[in-house]
């Protein structure tokens, strides 16, 4: 008995000695993705997000070769370390840094790419799934399993568009690609619980409707349990008043709450995404003019940093996994079909992204009137372009598909796994690779002021860019005044959108910020990091 003690604590004593020495190679590795990231920074092919995956490979790489193609991985994909521990911080940073004005200015248009766009997707991913792999006899697929295909390929990856798209050079391609990405990842998660609570073998008008109603549930239960938490902190911190006894315990509770919010939403199987991002909007638009200058700092950098650790870590783990030497043996009998499946799906997903960008782009320019306000052709291959790379939804739904603990036994799940992973990677790094120069190519900096200014894709009324823009028009749309219409009959048409921007001003100014807080509403001190950039209007 007292052997098999001791043999016990010895196994356990080596086995925390190699999760400590895991650990340590892979914080080395997070530091050299960031030294290396920073070198490559001025290259206009590379970002972070490519240089720690090629990092990854390249350390899966040398570990297969050290331990005798046993292992390729320090640490085992799990989907709770990435929904609960890696994306908070993400999602909440962008909500937190996003324009507000540019976000809410094309709220409809996001809405549009983000929720219809990716239903779209859905259908084409999964129709052609059904139509290729039977011919392709792979196996036997449910009809779950191809539906669950369908969400899983449809969702974007937000993390990796952060990173080739920049917020100041290309604002309205940001906000509607990023934007979209957001819902999208709500939408194909919310699609992807359904298809695995749903009777999917007797669909009728009555479960297709419970479905619309369980996504409309919680796409409004999720915003509002965001927006809750952010005016919550914000009420504390006015009403507490923490920075008289302590900065730290000020940035203690925006982290905290921020992360209550996310797992609040967890809790009640909401969709934790677009929960926190609501609450980083929300508390960039209350809670931080509420804290002590020190305090803004703090935050602003601390939110970036966490986002940023956490993303190269994302990019860094998918890469080692990528080489994951048991799913790889299952299919080394027919590589063929995991090369063909792979190549199908990511014909399918550039066919499902093209089969909502262009149409829904089209039925939104069809409510301009100016040619100035539309969505020009060059913007919608940039939209489509920039919203093909697929990441870790992708790899974390496809894990939970077709995988138990992260391992799997079957054939088909193993072609299933291998081909998520090898599409993950095509897509993160050629289109990831190419999206900088073709923003570059097709939208050459000269023009993306105007597009910023005057070829907002707004909402279905768009006719709000007038008022909105504060009278910064370009030249070009002065001159359109003349051709297209009648400076009385723009007038006439912004008017409706002045005003639900001049009520939802009046709105907040009365009730919200005296309660609230906000910009305005606290003892300004001069300086403040993003006085300029954090702006509601």
């Amino acid at each position: 008995m007292a052997m098999d003690t001791g043999a016990f604590l010895t196994k356990l004593a080596t086995s925390d000695h190699s999760s400590v020495v895991s650990m340590n190679l892979f914080v080395a590795l997070l530091c050299a993705c960031i030294v290396i990231g920073h070198l490559l920074e001025e290259n206009r092919w590379m970002n972070e997000s490519i240089t720690a995956l090629a990092i990854g490979l390249g350390t899966g790489i040398v570990i297969l070769l050290t331990t005798g193609g046993k292992s390729s991985h320090l640490l085992v994909f799990s989907e709770d370390l990435f929904f609960i521990y890696l994306l908070p911080p993400i999602i909440f940073n962008a909500g937190f840094q996003v324009k507000k004005k540019q976000f809410f200015r094309n709220f409809m248009t996001i809405m549009l790419f983000g929720a219809i766009g990716t239903l779209i997707s859905f259908a084409i991913i999964s129709l052609g799934a059904i139509h290729f792999f039977q011919k392709m006899n792979i196996g036997s697929l449910k009809i779950g399993d191809i539906l669950a295909i369908g969400a899983i390929f449809s969702a974007t990856d937000s993390v990796c568009t952060l990173q080739v798209l920049n917020q100041d050079e290309t604002p309205l391609l940001y906000s509607l690609v990023f934007g979209e990405g957001v819902v999208n990842d709500a939408t194909s998660v919310v699609l992807f619980n359904a298809i695995q609570s749903f009777d999917l073998y007797h669909i009728d008008s009555v479960i297709a409707l419970q479905f619309v109603g369980s996504f409309l549930y919680l796409f409004i239960t999720s915003t509002m349990l965001g927006v809750l938490a952010g005016l919550l902190s914000a009420f504390m911190i006015k009403k507490l008043y923490f920075g008289r006894h302590s900065t730290d315990r000020e940035v203690a509770l925006m982290i905290l709450m921020a992360y209550l919010s996310y797992m609040l939403a967890e809790l009640f199987y909401l969709s934790a995404i677009l929960t926190v991002f609501f609450c980083g909007i929300v508390m960039s638009h209350y809670t931080w003019h509420n804290v002590t200058e020190s305090s803004r700092v703090t935050t602003k950098h601390a939110f970036a940093t966490l986002s940023f650790v956490a993303e190269i870590f994302i990019f860094l783990y998918v890469g080692m996994d990528a080489l994951d030497i048991d799913k790889w043996r299952f299919i080394s009998d027919s590589p063929g079909k995991s090369v063909g499946v792979s190549s199908i799906l990511l014909g399918l997903v550039l066919l499902g992204r093209a089969a909502f960008v262009f149409p829904l782009s089209f039925l939104s320019n069809l409510t301009k009137n100016s040619p100035h306000d539309r969505i020009s052709l060059k913007q919608q291959v940039t939209i489509w372009w920039a919203g093909l790379m697929r990441g870790a939804v992708s790899m974390a739904l496809a894990y939970n598909q077709f995988t138990r603990s992260g391992h799997t036994q079957l054939h088909l799940n193993a072609i299933m796994i291998t081909s998520t992973i090898s599409v993950v990677l095509f897509s993160t790094v050629v289109f990831g690779l190419m999206t900088k120069p073709l923003v570059r190519i097709l939208l050459p900096p000269s023009k993306q002021i105007t597009s910023m200014i005057s070829s907002e894709p707004s909402s279905p009324k768009s006719v709000i860019v007038p008022l909105l823009s504060n009278g910064h028009e370009s030249e070009a749309d002065k001159g359109s005044q003349h051709v297209n219409h009648p400076t009385s009959l723009r007038m006439l048409l912004s008017i409706p959108s002045h005003t639900v921007h001049h009520y939802w001003r009046r709105f907040d100014d009365s009730f919200m910020r005296p309660v609230f807080g906000g910009r305005g509403f606290v003892p300004f001190v001069p300086g403040s990091p993003t006085e300029d950039v954090v702006q509601w209007h």
